[in-house]
């Protein structure tokens, strides 16, 4: 088993006590991620004994303990899996070769550009949800909700290790830059779009660690192919914690339409006033919020062409989501994909090199894997009896990168007037109203075992604790 030292004061398993200057530069790193957290981390939460797991080894089995603890003294540290003897890198240009350990002068930029990009969107999450303990629908799931923020702050860890490690004095002020950007600030945002929208509420939570949490799981998953090898090793165990998070997700959005459900079987209607009225949220209001964090979600993977990428890929610095189950050559010359155009007034589909389309490869794995736990919602629906069904909008609409950008898409994928896009906008997107509604249903409930109206209880608790056990304890 790969334990974790937690005798130091950054918990660690890369024997961080053998490079005395390292150690030194990420312990005076240290004071300010806590200040960011104590400035921007969950509101109100710092008194809180909170039932949390802390990771105690990177084995995959059994790898967390769980137990009450005041969130700004949670043991955050660096934690990568196990070295793979004689890795090899298994794709692009340098296929065959042995795995880096360092970092390659020519690939230096590209690579802190990547674990740059990936650290910030890390804090942003945790500021994004700062304000959601407040209106939270029940202790179990204020608990959900620390330990999503609490693992976001050990994957900025993660990568704010690798940039003091392997990048010198630039890693070091990228790290200092990652505390100082803001969520949805005008002036210092957060570097990707998704990460600057506001979550008011759970419903939009709950979309978010669904669609935005599957990115993460899709680009971690690319990134732990890395021919760098540490990369690769962070990435792999950061993997861990993101299907907790996706968890929280999918089973909170099943929770919120079985409520629905019920509360339309008891009335005998569909009728989204009379729903609302009764205190839930009717079913064409949570699919215009799927139409738009999905939508919001796959502008992550960006340009549907883009150069970026086939470097990444030949230069071996980011692979495709399960590279090893592919079987093409893994280098990709010569090879070609589909991607969407406009063209003459229709969406087309065109052929272009594979090395330039791979944002487009990994979003279509995602979207598949998007589509099969809508699919599971919509079990949910299908057995309250009830005929309506969720879907997963076009991936033309609503985008706002690449060629596709800007376009005025239906969510069945029907090219539409700009009159037509305005007339219908609030039938597709969630409108001013529809989020006025759901703000409006979020109060918080802390009593063990109670819920909220609008959200049914889940079927079980966590580490095999009751429903109603006492997972947030006030003081």
């Amino acid at each position: 088993m790969s334990g974790i030292d937690y005798s130091g004061k950054i918990p660690n398993n890369v024997n961080l006590g053998e490079d005395r200057a390292l150690q030194r530069a990420l312990e005076q790193w240290q004071p300010g991620f806590l200040d960011w957290w104590k400035d921007m981390g969950p509101d109100g939460s710092q008194g809180l004994d909170v039932y949390l797991r802390t990771a105690v080894s990177v084995d995959p089995q059994g790898w967390a303990q769980f137990g009450y603890v005041k969130m700004p003294d949670y043991r955050w540290g660096i934690f990568l899996s196990p070295a793979e003897a004689k890795r090899s890198i298994h794709f692009g240009d340098h296929k065959g070769e042995n795995a880096w350990q360092d970092v390659p002068g020519e690939h230096r930029a590209n690579l802190r550009r990547i674990i740059v990009t990936q650290g910030d969107t890390e804090p942003a999450s945790v500021e994004q949800q700062r304000h959601l303990g407040l209106t939270a629908p029940s202790l179990y799931d204020l608990r959900n909700l620390f330990q999503v923020n609490v693992e976001e702050g050990r994957h900025l860890w993660a990568m704010v290790y690798l940039l003091h490690k392997y990048f010198g004095r630039d890693g070091r002020e990228e790290g200092e830059a990652l505390l100082e950007r803001r969520s949805g600030q005008q002036d210092n945002p957060r570097i990707l779009r998704a990460f600057n929208e506001p979550t008011p509420d759970w419903l939009s939570f709950f979309m978010f660690t669904y669609f935005t949490d599957r990115d993460g799981k899709f680009q971690l998953c690319a990134l732990a192919e890395s021919s760098f090898d540490p990369l690769a090793r962070t990435t792999k165990f950061m993997l861990t914690e993101e299907a907790h998070h996706m968890f929280v997700g999918e089973s909170g959005v099943a929770r919120v339409i079985k409520r629905t459900c019920e509360l339309m079987n008891e009335l005998k209607t569909d009728d989204p006033v009379r729903l609302r009225a009764a205190g839930v949220i009717d079913l064409p209001t949570i699919q215009r919020y799927l139409n738009f964090h999905f939508s919001v979600t796959i502008d992550l993977f960006g340009a549907d062409e883009s150069s970026n990428a086939a470097t990444f890929y030949s230069s071996g610095l980011k692979g495709r989501f399960e590279e090893g189950k592919r079987n093409d050559d893994h280098v990709l010359k010569g090879q070609t994909y589909q991607v969407l155009a406009l063209h003459d007034g229709h969406l087309v589909e065109k052929e272009v090199p594979m090395l330039n389309a791979l944002n487009e490869v990994l979003r279509d794995d995602f979207i598949k894997d998007s589509v099969a736990g809508v699919d599971r919602w919509n079990k949910v629906i299908e057995k309250a009896g009830i005929p309506f069904r969720l879907k997963v909008p076009h991936k033309a609409f609503h985008r706002n990168i690449g060629a596709l950008a800007g376009v005025r898409v239906s969510p069945s994928g029907r090219l539409v007037s700009e009159d037509e896009w305005r007339a219908n906008v609030d039938q597709w997107l969630p409108s001013a109203a529809d989020r006025a509604l759901v703000v409006s249903l979020m109060g918080r409930v802390v009593e063990p075992g109670k819920f909220a109206n609008w959200i049914a209880p889940p079927v079980m608790g966590i580490n095999r604790q009751p429903v109603e056990f006492e997972y947030v304890r006030f003081n």
